[in-house]
């Protein structure tokens, strides 16, 4: 057994534009996004701490780093998942987001997930 197949989680985001919070004539764009972190490897693992680039269209980039996700660290038996919503504002209607989780290991090991990048769009902004 290699070492991606005990420790792999699959991570699944589902962006949304928050027409109700955001204030397009003062450049406030607010999305919220919905994560699903699965393990898919054959260790539990628990979720130490997450790392997000957020790029505006403008290209301007902000980094944010904390513990857990949403002030949890979520323990994931293998086959089990965690789902979360969080949210990010933007100062154009266009940007894009990705980043990775710093996971813990039953027996020790700290691994990394990639959290694949997706784009914050809000309406009518992509065809």
């Amino acid at each position: 057994m290699t070492e991606n197949e005990r420790y792999n989680i699959e991570v699944d985001v589902e962006p949304a534009y928050l027409d109700d919070e955001s204030e397009p004539e003062q450049d406030r764009f607010v999305f919220s996004y919905t994560v699903t972190i699965r393990n898919t490897g054959d260790v539990p693992a628990r979720v130490i701490s997450r790392h997000w680039i957020i790029t505006d269209a403008n290209g301007d980039e902000r980094e944010v780093r904390g513990e857990g996700v949403v002030g949890e660290q979520p323990h994931l038996e293998p086959g089990k998942g965690f789902r979360y919503t969080s949210g990010a504002m933007l100062e154009t209607p266009v940007g894009s987001m990705h980043g990775t989780y710093e996971l813990l290991a039953d027996d020790g090991v700290t691994f990394t997930a990639e959290i694949p990048p997706f784009t914050l769009a809000g309406p009518r902004t992509l065809h």
